[in-house]
């Protein structure tokens, strides 16, 4: 299991109550629910958002999808 780290907010979101990071967590849940598994972690430091899931191949998706973006 890997963790996935992206740069998502602003240096001063450094909340899990914060509203914007709630909704990102709501999301991550229902990707979860979507391959029938498990949001294991999630973590917040400031604005850098720290997730994994309980199934590799989708955090090796998420990866990809992450990099392909950043190009």
């Amino acid at each position: 299991m890997g963790i996935i780290e992206v740069d998502l907010f602003s240096d001063d979101v450094d909340s899990l109550d914060h509203p914007e990071v709630v909704k990102f967590k709501r999301l991550l849940e229902e990707v979860a629910d979507e391959y029938q598994c498990h949001l294991i972690s999630f973590e917040i430091e400031r604005g850098t958002v720290l997730f994994s899931f309980g199934d590799d191949a989708l955090d090796a998706k998420i990866v990809r999808l992450l990099q392909n973006n950043s190009t």
